[in-house]
């Protein structure tokens, strides 16, 4: 009979497990440099310091750096003079969460090959493992609670003209936070949309100082079923209905979107920016991978080799260059 490994067995093991990732798993090497097989662990930056966009292989890389003016995608420009000081804060991400970006970077590369929804429910599965992980609990034991604003009493405000709806995100006094309420009133809105015999159109905005700031901090990692958050992440998720409504859904964002408010907001077929707004992606400096879709939304409309890079860095997006790559299609004063 085969005996159950023993405590100093499993130490073994993990420590195994842990040994691939080493200081991290960012591997930073020149860009015109032909790929090796490296450690199965390993997110690939390959960088082009001398701005002569190489003929790298983007399928052998997570995402490519160049100094290069307007480079195309899937590369991305970064001025020579704050080179260093971006490759700096990326391999900082990395090393303090290494299972959260080796996962996010598998997320990006086996969505490419899925259907949307299947896509969704993958980021699903790893977001839910990522809080229950040692990387999310050490982010959360040292972040100072925010305080619990409550979501306005009918977060999502719905109107009808003729064969349009519009739907406003209107819980400005915590910045249209995407608490559960939130969320739940965007889906249920969403499906009654979905529903409608006309097919009308639907244009989803918000009020407020932005369109939104994201995740409600004070709700992190408080589902005391990670198997039943992830259900209800997948069934009752916004991003998958914004998709499935397609030329039908346009979003038009302000200000700061910050985390889910632009994942959702990535998922409509027609994307407009107001002149100011950013976009920023902060959950892998938390230990966790975007949540609401934005694997596959963020994924499907700048590629993932600038999507890798926006979130390794956790860098501020204008909308000027979130329209250059894609990402938006009108800037508005």
């Amino acid at each position: 009979m085969t005996q159950p490994p023993t405590i100093a067995t499993l130490d073994l093991i993990g420590a195994e497990a842990a040994s691939v990732l080493g200081d991290g798993p960012l591997r930073l090497c020149d860009a015109s440099e032909p790929a090796d097989d490296g450690a199965p662990w390993s997110i690939r930056v390959g960088i082009d310091r001398e701005g002569r966009l190489p003929d790298a292989d983007p399928a052998t890389f997570d995402t490519l750096i160049t100094t290069a003016v307007d480079a195309p995608a899937p590369w991305v420009t970064v001025a020579a003079p704050r080179l260093d000081g971006q490759l700096a804060s990326v391999a900082e991400t990395a090393r303090r969460a290494p299972i959260a970006c080796h996962i996010f970077a598998r997320l990006l590369r086996l969505g490419e090959t899925l259907p949307a929804e299947a896509a969704l429910e993958m980021e699903s599965l790893g977001y839910s493992t990522l809080l229950a992980g040692g990387e999310f609990a050490r982010w959360r034991s040292g972040c100072a609670p925010g305080a619990d604003h409550r979501t306005a009493p009918a977060p999502v405000r719905y109107a009808r003209d003729g064969d349009a709806v519009r739907l406003t995100l209107a819980s400005p006094e915590n910045r249209n936070a995407m608490t559960a309420p939130m969320r739940d009133a965007l889906f249920e809105a969403l499906c009654s949309i979905c529903d409608d015999p006309t097919g009308p159109a639907v244009t989803l905005d918000a009020e407020g100082p932005c369109f939104s700031t994201g995740g409600h901090l004070p709700e992190f990692g408080t589902a005391p079923d990670l198997a039943l958050a992830h259900a209800i992440r997948t069934m009752r998720s916004a991003a998958r209905l914004l998709i499935a409504l397609g030329d039908r859904a346009t979003v038009r964002v302000h200000g700061a979107c910050i985390g889910s408010g632009i994942e959702i907001a990535a998922a409509a077929a027609h994307r407009v920016a107001r002149r100011g707004s950013f976009v920023q992606l902060p959950e892998l400096r938390m230990g966790l991978v975007p949540g609401a879709g934005g694997t596959v939304t963020l994924g499907r409309a700048i590629g993932r080799h600038r999507l890798m890079w926006l979130a390794l860095g956790a860098f501020r997006l204008p909308a000027t260059t979130a329209q250059t790559w894609g990402l938006f299609h009108r800037i508005e004063s």
